[in-house]
């Protein structure tokens, strides 16, 4: 999984994302937030669960991000579900919508967080696993812990 960095404050983690995709590359991107949307992330109430992102019309927009009304708001609250702009560069919106169409590749954020004050989210170019697949990297992770309980055991 991916590491805190400095400065960065987390509001929220796709964890299924890592368990259901293998992840082949990542992109820091700003996201086109109203108010409410900014004080209900200061509270941490986001849902990443679902969502996903998708190239549109050369800009990029995310689906199914829950973010619950504002607790104090009032009637301009904003719609929990609504879709939300991307912010990045043209380069990096062609290079996505590339990998996107030729290779099958799906683009699901994977964290979100505030850095300097702003709102961002990363999103990963990712390729859905198989049953297989999981099965597979839940054996590998349970064979490291077996080793690395053993090695404990042993320097004792």
């Amino acid at each position: 999984m991916a590491k805190e960095k400095k400065g960065e404050k987390p509001i929220c983690q796709n964890k299924t994302a890592w368990r259901n995709y293998a992840i082949e590359d990542t992109y820091e991107a700003g996201i086109v937030l109203q108010g409410t949307e900014v004080k209900s992330l200061r509270e941490g109430r986001a849902n990443m669960k679902d969502s996903y992102a998708r190239v549109t019309n050369g800009e990029v927009f995310v689906y199914d991000l829950h973010i619950s009304p504002y607790s104090h708001g009032n009637r301009s609250n904003h719609d929990p579900l609504r879709v939300r702009k991307l912010l990045l560069h043209k380069q990096e919106i062609k290079r996505l919508y590339g990998k996107t169409r030729e290779r099958g590749l799906a683009l699901i954020p994977l964290k979100l967080y505030f850095k300097n004050g702003k709102v961002k989210i990363e999103i990963g170019v990712s390729k859905g696993k198989k049953l297989h697949d999981r099965r597979d990297d839940l054996k590998r992770k349970s064979d490291q812990r077996d080793m690395e309980r053993a090695i404990k055991d042993r320097s004792r």
